[in-house]
């Protein structure tokens, strides 16, 4: 019986085949791993010809129309997580494509989010890198956050974690966005701000939303000029959200005290990036979910999306 093929997209550190059984599937299909991102849409699509199914890893790999246009042997496409802003689902019905997702583990990103916090507050990576080039002793003085005020941007599941987190560490929580009323804040034991309230009066900024036609851009150029000179802004959500020009002005020009960021307008953000080069940011290579705990429940659904979809019964169908 001939094969069916699957490519597994984007796997970086090559943990597919190891966080997995992939066994059960090996009469039935063959599986290829791809772990570096494609350089364009193009050769996505001249990489992926000959595939049946995909697995692909959050929104890494775009899947627009012309691409499923363009791979027609393409019938099963399974995306880590339940929602995927890459994928054009209305492209991929019209096209006979079944899009399918998984779970995931808890909130991880939080726990980046307050690493990002206490790297910009207390410089820990900074000062661990200069010991171990051979500076003798410490030449930063950090900052407290307990007694700051944390403003939070998108109060669901992780942003409402964040708040928790932060209110254990002595700091003051308030919260925004376009839907959120001080009802449901009080019910999270954080104070309701108005947009501008937030921007102006906290002292560390996170943005918890989820990326969409009414988000894209939220965090503007006059939301920046708010924040106080002393003041960070850490985005672990999506890059769009936040205008990357204006952010990348203010930083240069020292108008904010810095930046942690995980998400890009682009990604894998450019070698050439200004933001790689800015003492006052702290970046990670979108890092937010990415954990042992949650690999292993998204490949291992896959997994089981892949069996179920093979008996006509596919599972947590998006679209």
């Amino acid at each position: 019986m001939t094969r069916l093929r699957c490519a597994i997209l984007d796997d970086y550190q090559n943990m597919a085949l190891k966080l997995a059984d992939w066994g059960p599937l090996a009469d039935r299909v063959e599986t290829t791993v791809f772990d570096a991102p494609f350089a364009s849409p193009d050769a996505a699509i001249a990489a992926l010809q000959d595939f049946e199914i995909v697995c692909a890893m959050r929104e890494r790999t775009p899947f627009p129309r012309t691409v499923f246009e363009a791979l027609p042997k393409l019938k099963l496409l399974i995306t880590s997580g339940m929602r995927n802003a890459a994928i054009d689902l209305e492209a991929a019905k019209a096209r006979g494509v079944v899009v399918c997702g998984t779970a995931m583990v808890g909130n991880p990103t939080a726990g980046l989010t307050i690493g990002l916090m206490l790297e910009l507050t207390r410089k820990i990576g900074f000062e661990n890198a200069r010991m171990k080039a051979g500076e003798p002793w410490q030449v930063t003085l950090g900052e407290d956050v307990g007694g700051k005020t944390l403003g939070i941007v998108g109060l669901g599941k992780l942003g409402s974690q964040v708040a928790a987190i932060g209110r254990a560490l002595g700091m003051k929580t308030i919260a925004w966005s376009s839907n959120l009323t001080p009802e449901a804040c009080e019910k999270e034991g954080v104070t309701y701000a108005t947009k501008e309230e937030l921007f102006a009066t906290a002292d560390i900024i996170t943005i918890h939303l989820v990326l969409s036609d009414r988000s894209r851009g939220l965090v503007g150029r006059s939301d920046l000029a708010r924040m106080k000179p002393t003041a960070y802004l850490i985005n672990t959500a999506r890059g769009p959200i936040v205008d990357e020009a204006a952010l990348l002005e203010v930083l240069q020009a020292g108008k904010i005290a810095g930046a942690g960021l995980d998400t890009y307008s682009q990604e894998p953000l450019p070698i050439d990036s200004p933001l790689r080069q800015l003492d006052n940011v702290v970046i990670t290579p979108h890092l937010g979910y990415v954990t042992a705990e949650n690999y292993r429940r998204i490949y291992c659904e896959m997994i089981e999306g892949i069996e179920a979809w093979l008996r006509g019964e596919p599972l947590r169908k998006l679209g």
